[in-house]
């Protein structure tokens, strides 16, 4: 499908990559790992034509078609959402478009025009039906679901969307148009929990070729079946997910070490040969002989990971108290003219010192709302929210990067938080933790790349004397390896955490509690269960549960009767097959105003053939709402 041979590329004297070959064809799930500022995202370009490499080749077949999604997207406006992601099925686009038009010129036609706007229009609308053009918006409203997207949201302008959403309405164009080798550049920065795992399903089944960029271990095991790794300006090659490949990295790695004790030992052994008869007449030939092959001898160079030092060393906050934030029968929104806008309704729960809280849910669920109430930014509607005393906060969110000072040092930068280079801990040493370490301190924030900004912001805001730390996406934008090191800092770290994050990985390593923020609602977990990580995969167990507040502990009845009717999920079980019924019954309805558009005689008529038109419309808008609340339920249960 795509192959590339021997590609080279430099920025001024730095080297990101030597001779990488590689291929890539249908059926393969190609996962690109490696660390922040290694060349990830210029070896994406220079594969779908982007940038030129400064030697070797990309071999692309004539006709391939490549679907790429950058890390970051130029404004898209004059669109509806939905308008957008069809562009993914332009052809469809444009007969729907004429369709439509012709639709609207049938109303003011008369005589022969008339006539002749019924035959393209009859003509068009074949052509839609024979290239499944209402299945490809079925698909498209589908897709949208999945990620994210409310019904009415479809049609809602470009302009309107935020950076995330605007990346998730690119993802969804590029999934809709089905390309032969799908590119992608971190696609679960902007996506929630249950998107995530909606993406995997979409993708562990895909077709044709793939190749992803990504920090997210959990999405690599789940939709990748070969590995490569970037790493000291070469690519190596591993056959499995994220799980195989730390298992043969490590052989390898092992094997090197072998071999390369091995030849040192041979080296050295050489070597005193020589220095022993070096100036001996009669050993001379061997002498100059063995020179010679040390000479021509190729090191081995083991291909140790670049993993930075964590040994953190945090300021020591002063004690909070045990309550550290307290909702209580919380409902918080927004006041508007209209009235209030409510987003979470009777919100109770505990935080005290010491937990490690994970906020999980859907985009848009609420997750920051919460955040607001937890710092104060937002005073609750009804109910009431309280922080302990003795309570410090600090609060990293995604534009933490964005404010970095580029025409400073990375330690120049450092040195502003309040109390670095006083507080008895060496700036270097920190650095050094969170991956800068030597001359990397001086670097320019403006030569970092944006993993290597995100990580310094961390590094400025966790160093700060605080026993209330609020991370909000965290992990975006970071590599594998300062995952880990967000990680053992966050394991070292002495207060307490409030953490959103898509990060399964991250949040089951160091969470001990969750809230589940969905529909208007904040539900309390004690522990990280399976069913709210993976809504999608694993439908949610009957299990105990602890209420935070009172401490008490409510188990399932032992009566079956009372069970059935405290279940929620057998609820969601007859909104689900009710709302199979209602899609089934729309979908036919879609089906017959179809043969009916389909009928040459009903052109004769032209006041039948608008309404006919309009009906049509009606009723694929109908069956495309009902499909999406088919597709939430079923979300919901599991399946």
């Amino acid at each position: 499908m795509l192959t590339a041979s021997g590609l080279s590329r430099s920025f001024g004297p730095r080297t990101l990559f030597l001779n990488v070959s590689l291929q890539l064809g249908s059926g393969q799930r190609v996962a690109l790992i490696g660390g922040n500022g290694t060349g990830k995202t210029t070896l994406l370009e220079l594969l779908v034509g982007i940038q030129d490499a400064d030697t070797g080749e990309v071999h692309r077949p004539k006709g391939l078609r490549i679907g790429y999604l950058p890390q970051e997207l130029p404004t898209e406006t004059g669109r509806s959402v939905f308008e957008q992601v069809m562009l993914g099925a332009e052809q469809v686009t444009v007969l729907a478009h004429r369709i439509q038009d012709l639709g609207q010129q049938l109303g003011s036609a008369a005589g022969a025009e008339q006539e002749r706007i019924l035959a393209d229009f009859g003509d068009a609308q074949s052509r839609f039906e024979q290239i499944g053009g209402y299945a490809v918006e079925a698909e498209a409203h589908r897709i949208l679901a999945g990620l994210g997207f409310d019904p009415e949201d479809h049609d809602r302008p470009m302009g309107e969307m935020s950076g995330g959403w605007r990346m998730r309405v690119a993802l969804a164009r590029l999934l809709l148009s089905a390309p032969d080798l799908l590119v992608m550049d971190e696609p679960t920065n902007h996506l929630d929990v249950d998107s995530v795992a909606w993406l995997e399903q979409q993708l562990a089944n895909w077709k044709g070729g793939l190749l992803f960029v990504s920090h997210d271990r959990d999405f690599i095991d789940a939709v990748a079946n070969k590995i490569l790794e970037l790493s000291g300006s070469r690519v190596t090659e591993y056959i499995g997910g994220f799980a195989d490949f730390v298992v043969a990295r490590e052989e390898r790695l092992d094997a090197q070490r072998a071999a390369a004790t091995q030849q040192s030992r041979q080296v050295a052994h050489v070597e005193q040969f020589i220095e022993r008869f070096r100036y001996k007449a009669t050993k001379a030939r061997q002498v100059q002989s063995r020179v010679k092959a040390l000479q021509k001898l190729e090191r081995i160079v083991v291909d140790e990971p670049d993993i930075p030092s964590s040994r953190f060393g945090f300021p020591p906050p002063r004690r909070s108290s045990r309550i550290v934030a307290e909702l209580e029968n919380v409902t918080a929104g927004y006041r508007t003219e209209q009235g209030d806008d409510v987003v979470l309704e009777d919100v109770s729960f505990t935080v005290e010192r010491g937990d490690v809280l994970a906020l999980v849910g859907p985009n848009g669920a609420g997750k920051t709302t919460l955040v607001k109430l937890l710092t104060g930014g937002l005073d609750p509607l009804r109910g009431k929210v309280s922080r302990g005393t003795n309570v410090d906060l600090s609060y990293f969110d995604q534009l933490q990067a964005e404010i970095l000072d580029e025409g400073r040092t990375v330690l120049d930068e450092f040195r502003t938080v309040p109390g670095v280079g006083t507080d008895g801990r060496n700036p270097r040493s920190y650095l050094a933790s969170f991956g800068f370490r030597g001359d990397a301190v001086d670097r320019l924030i403006g030569d970092l790349s944006g993993g290597e900004q995100t990580r310094l912001a961390l590094a400025k805001t966790l160093a700060v004397p605080v026993n209330l730390l609020i991370l909000d996406e965290p992990t975006n934008h970071l590599d594998l390896p300062s995952c880990d090191v967000l990680e053992d800092a966050l394991s070292a770290y002495p207060g307490t955490v409030v953490l959103i994050t898509h990060d399964r990985h991250l949040i089951r390593s160091v969470a001990d509690k969750l809230v589940e923020v969905r529909s208007g609602r904040a539900v309390w977990h004690t522990g990280v269960p399976d069913h709210v990580l993976y809504p999608i995969q694993t439908a949610a167990p009957t299990k105990s549960w602890e209420d935070p507040a009172s401490g008490t502990q409510s188990k399932p009845s032992n009566s079956p009767k009372k069970q059935r009717s405290k279940d929620p999920i057998s609820g969601i079980r007859k909104r689900l097959a009710r709302a199979e019924r209602d899609w089934e019954t729309a979908e036919a309805t879609v089906v017959a105003a179809q043969k009916h558009l389909a009928d040459p005689d009903l052109y004769k008529d032209p006041e039948r053939a608008a309404a006919a038109v309009v009906a049509h419309e009606e009723a694929k808008d109908r069956a495309a709402l009902l499909m999406s609340e088919w597709e939430k339920l079923n979300s919901r249960l599991g399946n």
